[in-house]
């Protein structure tokens, strides 16, 4: 009869086998097959016509469009969150006053396309012919201008896309904000720092960690919605695009230009999220030292000197 420890041992010695998974082959060979009829019409299709496409990349028309659209992303996201900021702190303010009206703000342009606000900011002399600066309910004006002076395609652009951008960024740094201990506020107060100071110098900039990688896919986005812009024949790269095979008629190769620039451009801004990501990592696991490299961070770098 055999002992107990050889039974065990026997169990033991035993190699598992592996249960075969018949899903995971039909997956990865269904994937395989759609890559290579995917990659086959790419290849031998004639009408994406790719020495069109190549004659096209570095079109004097095209780079122009995409410097538009590099400058339209920009002034959005700049512009939308420093109004995201200010939306934020009135959110947390202990007045309802600043509470409702930036709940409003945040109501309206979330709930409302930037596609239509740019619309409606385009024809926004059908509504005021005039803007002026005055007394307001009839009274004397000091400045006014033609609406249609101010509201070009360029500026309805950045005003829908802005605050599009403002109304969601406000409630993530509201929940950047929210997410930094209250105790920190706590001692700062009792170190003589006002509600202000503490703001910036600790709070703020412990929030900005926080809602960075999200700003990052908002910047993506962005990017992306530019796009829009050109119901309003505003020359960014897709109605640059446009324009191009509006003459020549090859629709095919110049949406093809403007797709593979727009996915050059979002895989920059990906890595560089990436390393920003990696960065803010970094300062959150080592100890407080001078910053260097591309991404040094000095705000991030300064709240650590404070709080030492």
């Amino acid at each position: 009869m055999p002992d107990v420890h050889s039974r065990t041992r026997s169990i033991h010695d035993q190699k598992p086998v592996a249960v075969p998974k018949i899903g995971r082959w039909i997956g990865g060979a269904a994937l395989a097959l759609s890559a290579a009829v995917f990659l086959q019409i790419l290849v031998t299709n004639e009408n994406m016509q790719w020495d069109v496409v190549g004659e096209y990349m570095l079109n004097p028309a095209i780079l122009s469009g995409l410097g538009m659209t590099l400058l339209l992303t920009f002034l959005a996201m700049v512009i939308g969150l420093l109004i995201g900021v200010v939306l934020a702190i009135m959110r947390l303010s202990s007045s309802r006053v600043f509470q409702i009206a930036s709940w409003g703000w945040i109501w309206f342009f979330r709930g409302v396309p930037p596609l239509v606000q740019m619309i409606f900011w385009y024809n926004l002399a059908l509504l005021l012919p005039e803007i002026s600066i005055g007394v307001p309910f009839g009274g004397p004006k000091l400045l006014s201008w033609p609406t249609n002076d101010l509201i070009t395609p360029f500026s309805a652009a950045i005003m829908g896309l802005a605050f599009t951008e403002s109304a969601y960024a406000a409630e993530m740094l509201r929940a950047g904000i929210q997410a930094v201990n209250t105790g920190q506020t706590e001692a700062a107060a009792t170190l003589g720092m006002t509600r202000w100071q503490s703001l910036r110098r600790i709070v703020l900039p412990q929030a900005l960690k926080i809602v960075i990688p999200p700003i990052g896919n908002d910047t993506i986005s962005m990017l992306k919605f530019t796009s829009l812009v050109s119901v309003l024949a505003l020359p960014d790269l897709l109605y640059s695009a446009q324009m191009v095979y509006a003459r020549t008629y090859q629709t095919v190769p110049l949406l093809l230009v403007a797709t593979i620039w727009y996915l050059v451009l979002t895989t920059v801004l990906t890595v560089v999220e990436h390393a920003i990501e990696r960065r803010l990592a970094n300062l959150r696991h080592d100890r407080p030292r001078k910053a260097k490299g591309l991404f040094s961070f000095r705000l991030f770098a300064r709240q650590q000197e404070v709080l030492k």
